[in-house]
């Protein structure tokens, strides 16, 4: 089975980014190039080369010869192009998602590497439905408290979140995936006894996954010099090397994507930190299931209170609102 193929959003944004530094090499500014081609909007160039438009091959072309691309730079970029204009084929590998819950999705979609922070929730690609449906229902709360839209059905997003969790299982090119898991995440105030004896039950299954690593942060471990990390946020790096490494940034009631490389750094500097901080693999192995057996009185599994467990190979991840996706 070969790895999963790019989403035609991260073709776009690969295609602006070899568009920009072409322009560039070119020795062309935006104006000129739009006044040479003759497109009536000057913000046509700016949005293919920022990835926000789906790309007509015409345009790509007529940009690729007034840059004087050779014809192998040309090839690969048209290539590029018609991928990045074939949403409707990439969206059946994800039937029952809601744009917010793809866009989550596209990331994903041809990583070869995920790194994930969260200060208060389990990161999307590891809860079970159990506690993925506490995480929807609470947080819909807040919408109705704040006059939203009635949101959807709770087992429908349940369902379009597990939807994503085979991303971990997929043969044989899953993606590396670490985590580090506040204890916090873990505790009582996240749920009743029985949701988090499931939830860590399958934490314990996931850090066994050979491609997966798991580490949870005590609560009162010092992070580097006294540093505290003010929000929840994943790297995701990609099998094509060129395709743009990408942070994203849960802040709050708002999601924020970049791929600049200043800010991308001091993420991964601090993903570094809450690594070192946290207990290593093989510990937090020991922690889940100690953790899980101080819960098992309190919780036996028939008890779980929101459906069947689900096999890990069978679960995935959706957005969700707020921080939780």
């Amino acid at each position: 089975m070969p790895p999963a193929a790019p989403s035609p959003i991260l073709r776009r944004r690969r295609l602006g980014i070899e568009l920009r530094r072409l322009r560039e090499a070119a020795g062309l500014t935006g104006d000129q190039v739009i006044e040479r081609i003759g497109w009536a909007s000057a913000s046509k160039l700016s949005r293919l080369e920022n990835g926000r438009s789906r790309p007509d091959p015409q345009d790509v072309g007529d940009l690729l010869d007034l840059y004087g691309a050779d014809q192998a730079v040309h090839d690969e970029l048209l290539g590029i192009t018609n991928e990045a204009g074939d949403m409707r084929g990439w969206l059946k590998n994800f039937p029952v998602m809601t744009q917010q819950q793809r866009s989550w999705a596209e990331l994903e979609a041809g990583c070869a590497e995920i790194s994930e922070y969260n200060p208060v929730l389990v990161p999307g690609l590891l809860q079970t439905p159990g506690y993925a449906q506490l995480r929807i229902v609470s947080a819909s709360q807040v919408d109705e408290s704040a006059g939203e839209p009635e949101p959807g059905e709770p087992e429908t997003e349940v369902q379009a979140r597990l939807a994503r969790q085979s991303l971990l299982t997929r043969e044989p090119h899953a993606p590396r995936y670490t985590a580090v898991l506040e204890e916090a995440a873990l505790g009582r105030r996240a749920g009743p006894p029985e949701v988090l004896h499931e939830q860590l039950v399958q934490l314990c299954e996931l850090a066994l996954l050979p491609n997966v690593t798991l580490h949870v942060l005590l609560r009162d471990t010092p992070i580097g010099n006294w540093y505290l990390p003010p929000t929840a946020f994943s790297v995701y790096r990609f099998a094509d090397p060129l395709d743009p490494e990408t942070l994203a940034i849960e802040g709050g009631f708002t999601d924020v994507m970049s791929t600049e490389s200043i800010t991308l750094n001091r993420y991964k500097v601090v993903f570094e930190w809450l690594c070192t901080a946290a207990l290593n693999a093989s510990d937090t192995l020991s922690w889940l299931i100690e953790a899980t057996g101080r819960l098992t009185e309190a919780a036996p599994p028939s008890t779980v209170a929101f459906g069947p467990a689900t096999a890990p190979t069978q679960r995935r991840r959706d957005s969700g609102r707020l921080t939780d996706r």
